[in-house]
């Protein structure tokens, strides 16, 4: 099939790149000039394993193409997948005017039938608005449907080649056996494509990922309580995670979750919940769980210290602080845990030395010299009064214990993923404290 991707962020990028390596023509489209130039001299402008070389052997058998000329992609395609931002508003309703203007643009362009598939996050509704816009700039036939993506950063080709689940949200039979063809090849393990109206697809994406924050919050405030009562939380997760009606993913107590999914679309989804007159009371208590949990190691590091929660309590100190991206395998900072701690720890008068594996040129641009940026992790822990593990990256998990202690000058751990063993810590001579751990 002909296909155009409409957007060359995350989302875009990775469906595009999935669906020429099975064969497909497709055109990758965006308005910055500047992006497409990095993508057509065979460059890539966020980093997800695997990606480049998928994209390489695409873009090598002339598969896979780079423009900023939505129209001529648009005319040489059957299906357009809208992938473009839906950034979040002040007062977290998703921000549409990206869509819409695709929209608009696809409808001046369009010369035969086309299916337009809403790929990108959006609340329910807004396949009507895109239906109503192009209608307004064509006569041609075409249907709008509900594709919602659900790829986990640092997973993303894995999740898209393999998925648990292909969402179609559709009024139109043609458009449905369309998209049935395009994504058979990724479905041949018989997990399911699953069909249904275009409002209930819409409200799947915000459902799933909700539900995962919720999880990730309910976690959290076991191991808040757990540290208070002297329970363990690795013992408490491995007693209910076994329970198969609860399983063990998402169920991580650590620092909170961040980047651009979950916090914006629990915000989206109280918003469509205002709109409609539902006050989502769990939504907002998963919301308010994560932001307090963000902050939660700071009282932590001021309690080892014997320190009052004031400015310059910490003045005179160092730390080291290991992961800046909000997960391991992404160099996305987008609502990291690690911004937060940092500006509590700078506020607090405190001195960063920090390392990601990806994130270091990200954190340039958003904390600028504010912090100091290391080299490695023992690098980061050079002199420095105590170390903060803040992304769990698979280099940080079996360090060095003993070049780290030579390298500290503080003996102090802040686990703020629970990676290490803490009998093993306190073995190699360091304090530890981890999330809700004895």
């Amino acid at each position: 099939m002909d296909i155009a991707v409409i957007g060359t962020g995350y989302v875009g990028l990775v469906t595009g790149a999935c669906f020429a390596d099975t064969g497909n023509n497709v055109f990758c489209v965006d308005i910055d000039k500047k992006k497409i130039d990095i993508l057509n001299s065979g460059g890539v402008p966020i980093y997800e394993p695997g990606l480049e070389d998928l994209m390489k052997r695409s873009i090598e058998e002339k598969r896979l193409s780079f423009t900023t000329d939505l129209a001529d992609a648009v005319r040489r395609s059957s299906i357009i997948f809208l992938a473009v931002g839906t950034p979040m508003k002040d007062n977290g309703e998703a921000n549409l005017s990206f869509v819409h203007t695709a929209a608009r643009d696809i409808g001046r362009a369009i010369d035969g039938y086309k299916v337009i598939v809403d790929k990108s996050t959006v609340p329910v509704g807004t396949a009507d608005d895109v239906r109503g816009i192009i209608a307004k700039e064509t006569k041609h036939p075409f249907d709008v449907v509900s594709n919602p993506e659900f790829l986990k950063e640092g997973s993303a080709i894995n999740d898209f080649m393999f998925p648990d689940r292909v969402v179609i949200g559709s009024s139109s039979a043609k458009a449905t056996e369309l998209m049935k063809e395009l994504y058979e090849p990724f479905v041949r393990t018989f997990h399911p494509i699953i069909v249904m109206d275009i409002k209930s697809a819409e409200m799947t994406k915000y459902a799933a990922n909700c539900f995962l924050a919720a999880k990730i919050s309910f976690v959290n405030e076991i191991s808040n309580l757990c540290e208070r009562t002297g329970a363990d939380i690795a013992a408490v997760r491995e007693g209910i995670g076994a329970d198969r009606r609860i399983g063990y993913e998402f169920l991580f107590p650590g620092v909170g979750y961040g980047g651009s999914c979950f916090p914006k679309d629990v915000l989206a989804l109280i918003h469509t919940g205002t709109k409609y007159g539902i006050d989502m009371h769990l939504m907002k208590a998963v919301d308010e769980v994560n932001d307090h949990q963000k902050g939660i190691l700071i009282g932590t590091i001021l309690d080892h210290f014997k320190a009052a929660d004031k400015p310059g309590a910490l003045s005179g100190r160092t730390f080291a602080l290991l992961g800046l991206s909000f997960k391991p395998k992404t160099d996305d900072m987008r609502e990291a845990p690690s911004v937060v701690i940092i500006e509590r720890l700078i506020s607090l008068g405190a001195s960063v030395r920090a390392y990601d594996p990806e994130a270091m040129d990200e954190a340039r641009k958003q904390l600028g010299e504010r912090i100091s940026y290391a080299k490695d992790m023992y690098d980061a822990a050079h002199g420095t009064d105590g170390l903060i593990l803040v992304t769990e990256w698979n280099e940080f998990r079996r360090p060095s214990w003993l070049r780290l202690r030579n390298e500290l000058k503080g003996h102090v751990i802040f686990d703020g993923r629970n990676i290490y063993d803490p009998k093993r810590v306190k073995q190699e001579g360091f304090s530890y404290y981890g999330m809700g751990r004895r």
